[in-house]
């Protein structure tokens, strides 16, 4: 079903540089891998996360997503949304939102979410919270993250990865 599996690289693929890893390295299925650097999430100038003990999970073509353990997470910021969506791989995500928002917004944009119940390769990220950058600001060691082109992905892009990446239009197949 999928054109690539980081296998082999293609031919549009972006040189990696020294320090770097390109998306096209990353597996298909998605792998999970402890991440020890300093991650802070911060929305309208609430620190909501801050940790060093995340997961990363790395997919072909997709930028990482970085899941927060809920024990560094400030929950009581989060509130759960009736929004959800199904990954092939990790199975339900549940949404939140920041609090602080007004609780009259209708819009509801969702800041965050988590695997509640997840596939059991993914059990590891059971309650972790990952968050799109598109909406928080992140930082990776102190690097302001980049949202994943698109909307619909929660990836983290930082210096040290290379692409394209998937999300803009017609890359749906990657």
């Amino acid at each position: 079903m999928w054109r690539y599996n980081g296998s082999v690289r293609p031919d549009f693929a972006e040189p990696v540089g020294p320090g770097q890893e390109s998306v096209w390295d990353y597996p298909r299925p998605p792998v999970i891998r402890e991440d020890s650097r300093n991650i802070r999430v911060t929305i309208a100038d609430e620190l909501v996360a801050d940790s060093q003990a995340c997961l990363r999970i790395l997919e072909t073509a997709g930028a990482p997503t970085f899941y927060i353990p809920p024990e560094d997470v400030q929950i009581d910021l989060l509130e759960i949304l009736e929004q959800r969506s199904f990954c092939e791989w990790k199975g339900t995500a549940t949404y939140c939102r920041f609090v602080k928002e007004s609780r009259n917004d209708s819009r509801s944009i969702a800041c965050g979410w988590q695997y509640t119940n997840p596939s059991p390769a993914y059990a590891s990220i059971q309650n972790y919270f990952s968050f799109y950058p598109a909406i928080a600001d992140c930082f990776v060691n102190g690097e302001k993250v980049t949202p994943q082109p698109g909307g619909f992905y929660g990836g983290w892009v930082t210096s040290e990865i290379v692409g394209p990446i998937k999300g803009t239009p017609g890359t749906e197949g990657w």
